[in-house]
């Protein structure tokens, strides 16, 4: 299973469980589909996450749930605009397996 790595030059400190629950509570979506990948993603992720990761991840559920859901289900892909590396890798690990969009 791959791993949540850092990006070069973010912070890997790991958050502590009081700032990991505050994160899973923002990440309640409307949407039931989006909740169960985002619990799955917590369920195999979450005990090693990095403030830098969870920065990637708020900036995630900025998103309307339905542009989130288009993410998770590889309908498309992230605006390089706003995201940068470290959103893309989290959204990776957070979409299930399967072929990627063809380009």
């Amino acid at each position: 299973m791959p791993q949540l790595q850092p990006a070069p030059g973010a912070s890997d400190e790991r958050l502590d469980e009081r700032a990991l629950a505050r994160l899973q509570w923002r990440c309640r979506r409307g949407l039931l589909e989006n909740d169960i990948f985002i619990t799955r993603f917590f369920e195999r992720h979450g005990a090693g996450l990095t403030r830098a990761q969870a920065q990637a991840i708020e900036t995630l559920m900025d998103l309307a749930d339905n542009d989130l859901l288009d993410l998770l289900l590889r309908r498309k892909e992230p605006e390089p605009a706003w995201a940068g590396a470290e959103v893309a890798a989290v959204l990776e690990l957070m979409r299930p397996p399967g072929d990627r969009l063809a380009a």
